[in-house]
């Protein structure tokens, strides 16, 4: 199995709401502050069972989706695909109303992004890729029955090699690739944008088709 990243001392696996070590990040967070004080404005954190075996590597909270409600993929259209398919595959319990307090339950299942606060233009630099992967490194060793990681594009898909302890070439790029990263699989997904779901580039059976390969490897 590889050997875990080199993390920061005791590094936990959510960063603090108002993580400073990425400086372009934190004038983004203060600008969007500014602008909507009424926003959560932060490092979101990861959402979903602490004992899950699934867990979905997304890249980043979106600028009115989970830097509005705190929430993974809450509030913005991506969140709409995701959340419809794991309440489908009962990866999910109640209703999805986009808002943190709609009582949705994630269930064997955990969402969190390899980069925790929103970028400039949803596309985060390689040095804040890096900051944070502790952060999803931690996260992932702390799921102590997880068993099969689902990333959202391969900007994901690298981070999760690399918080791994691999090499970002160690797993196939593309969407339904699959590989085992030392105990785990991973599931590449095109990430569930209004871009790629517009240009239909992904489409629901195709997205649905993955979290039904994640569980059928977790009953394997």
């Amino acid at each position: 199995m590889p050997r875990p990243e080199p993390a920061r001392a005791a590094c936990p696996p959510e960063a603090p709401p108002d993580c400073p070590i990425c400086p372009r990040l934190v004038a983004c967070r203060a600008a969007n502050r500014a602008a909507h004080p009424d926003w959560f404005n932060g490092a979101a954190p990861s959402f979903g069972d602490p004992d899950a075996r699934l867990l979905i590597v997304g890249l980043a909270p979106g600028r009115t989706g989970a830097n509005r409600t705190g929430r993974p993929f809450t509030g913005d259209y991506a969140g709409l695909l995701l959340y419809e398919t794991l309440l489908k595959l009962g990866f999910a319990e109640g209703r999805y109303e986009a808002r943190p307090d709609d009582g949705l339950r994630l269930v064997d299942c955990m969402i969190t992004n390899a980069v925790r606060c929103a970028p400039p233009g949803n596309k985060p630099e390689t040095a804040e890729e890096a900051n944070c992967r502790p952060y999803l490194a931690a996260r992932i060793a702390a799921l102590p029955r997880l068993k099969v990681i689902v990333t959202l594009g391969d900007v994901s898909r690298r981070n999760v090699l690399r918080a791994l302890g691999g090499k970002a070439s160690d797993g196939a790029a593309g969407h339904g690739s699959e590989f085992q990263a030392g105990r785990y699989w991973v599931i590449n997904s095109y990430h569930c944008s209004r871009l790629n779901t517009n240009t239909g580039r992904l489409t629901a059976p195709m997205f649905e088709a993955v979290f039904e390969r994640a569980r059928a490897l977790l009953a394997a």
